[in-house]
């Protein structure tokens, strides 16, 4: 039986991870004796404090939430002071032992997360806390109140999910300087495998007796006589072509004879028989510097 050879498919992962973002905000309380008899469902608010991107208020009740209560307990939440829908968190509230012996008294929902699970506040004013959070009598006269001051600590853990996929890595390209490196290595001549100079050199000579032709025709009988010639046609045909067709148009202003100017006035630097520039009559009697 021959091995199955179908394509296989990519596998492909990602991660959802939960975790909480949280913040603490201490809140003092000064002159407790005057804020009693406030009346029930009065609160005194906290100033407003951002966690996990949303804010908070903690709201102290000196007389209770609950009118039934008839002022028998002190009463603390939590608030979500800003617009949110379904935020879920876990709180935390504490009130400070002020004789330093760290006997606070704590109300924690993080201990209890992984059976209840964070709490869901539904809308902005959405509280989480305590209608009886502590009997009155006997927190007035507690280690909690001194000074007719007290300390409140409140922790949010405002809990956020996100979705973790395979990680892109990207590598910064720099722009192409290639213009520049053809331009150095041009100019340096490092590196070169091919030697114009040599492969001319071998048919300067050859040429010799067709530039004195006044004409300035070659025949193809000739060319296939001459060595140089040969050479050239196997080395260099596309230079042959040009020089045999600047030769045969006898246009001496566009010719390969009156040449660029050129460092050395030769042929990619070199001269036509023994490295010097040569001159020759025109068939009008002028002196021509022959340069390629």
């Amino acid at each position: 039986m021959d091995d199955f050879k179908g394509d296989v498919d990519k596998e492909s992962c990602s991660k959802s991870i939960n975790e909480t973002v949280n913040g603490s905000h201490q809140f003092t309380i000064k002159g407790y004796s005057l804020a009693k008899g406030m009346g029930a469902g009065r609160c005194i608010p906290s100033d407003v404090f951002n966690v996990g991107g949303y804010d908070w208020a903690i709201y102290f009740y000196p007389d209770g939430k609950n009118p039934e209560d008839s002022s028998m307990y002190v009463s603390v939440f939590i608030a979500l002071a800003s617009e949110g829908t379904d935020v879920r968190a876990l709180f935390e509230l504490t009130l400070v032992d002020q004789s330093g012996k760290g006997k606070h008294k704590v109300h924690s929902h993080f201990d209890r997360a992984l059976e209840s699970g964070p709490y869901s506040l539904k809308y902005r004013g959405s509280m989480w806390g305590y209608k009886r959070f502590f009997r009155r009598t006997t927190l007035e006269t507690s280690d909690y109140l001194k000074d007719d001051c007290l300390i409140m600590n409140c922790t949010v853990g405002v809990v956020r999910t996100r979705l973790e996929g395979p990680k892109q890595y990207s590598i910064s390209v720099p722009p192409s300087d290639m213009g520049r490196g053809f331009k150095e290595l041009l100019e340096s001549e490092s590196g070169c495998d091919i030697d114009f100079q040599n492969c001319l050199a071998k048919v300067l000579p050859q040429l010799e007796a067709y530039v004195h032709d006044s004409s300035c025709c070659v025949t193809r009988k000739n060319k296939k006589n001459s060595e140089g010639f040969r050479h050239l046609e196997e080395s260099c045909p596309s230079m042959l072509c040009e020089l045999l067709k600047t030769l045969a148009s006898g246009d001496e202003n566009s010719s390969l004879l009156s040449g660029r100017k050129r460092s050395g006035s030769s042929l990619l630097g070199v001269d036509l028989a023994d490295g010097a520039p040569a001159e020759s009559a025109n068939p009008n009697g002028r002196r021509l510097r022959r340069r390629f």
